[in-house]
């Protein structure tokens, strides 16, 4: 058998297919024009919102009274941790490390799943104490965290895309991982928009 042959070892570094070395734009245009759409649309929601706001900011005020803050933070806590995964599996894969790279993804998923798990949790706990869309704030609160979930869901099943990938292939697709990975770190700031005007605003 000759080492062109030899199967790469899970443990050790194998050389990326497509490491520049010169400075680049993380990730592909397609990806970025997702992004930079969505943050678009987030964006505007977030002056409607923001407008409303100052109309009726005692009602706002008063609403806000009634989400559960520690939840919040905890989800906050999640997701900050979730990007710092895919940001050490960006570097992995970079290096040529699959199988870290894989590892840490599945962690960042999994951090996913917690995020998820925990706002059902909170929508169960609102919408049982009566607070639902027939007020305003709650209207806009369930909007804003119902398509950001919406986009977390889509991010965990990108990031199964990139760890299937790695799994399947012997040397690392870095613009691949690096995709995933802006997608994510999306995710991870509109979640802190939110949190910020949502929860902590007064």
């Amino acid at each position: 058998m000759t080492v062109s042959d030899e199967p790469a070892s899970v443990g050790k570094p194998v050389a990326p297919d497509d490491v520049s070395r010169s400075p680049r734009l993380p990730g592909d245009a397609d990806m970025w024009v997702m992004v930079l759409g969505d943050l678009f649309f987030f964006g505007c929601y977030f002056v409607v919102y923001m407008v409303f706001r100052t109309r009726s900011a005692g009602d706002f005020a008063a609403a806000q009274q009634h989400l559960n803050l520690s939840i919040g933070v905890v989800n906050t806590i999640v997701l900050l941790t979730s990007s710092m995964f895919v940001a050490l599996a960006v570097i992995s894969a970079r290096q040529g490390v699959v199988a870290s790279a894989r590892r840490l993804l599945a962690a960042a998923g999994g951090c996913g799943v917690v995020f998820a798990m925990l706002k059902a949790c909170e929508w169960y706990l609102e919408i049982s104490r009566g607070h639902t869309v027939g007020t305003e704030f709650f209207s806009f609160y369930y909007a804003l965290t119902g398509i950001h979930l919406a986009h977390l869901l889509l991010g965990m099943l990108i990031l199964g895309v990139v760890g299937r990938e790695l799994r399947n292939s012997r040397r690392p697709r870095v613009g691949l991982v690096e995709q995933g990975a802006v997608f994510w770190h999306m995710i991870d700031l509109l979640w802190i928009v939110i949190f910020a005007i949502v929860y902590l605003m007064r």
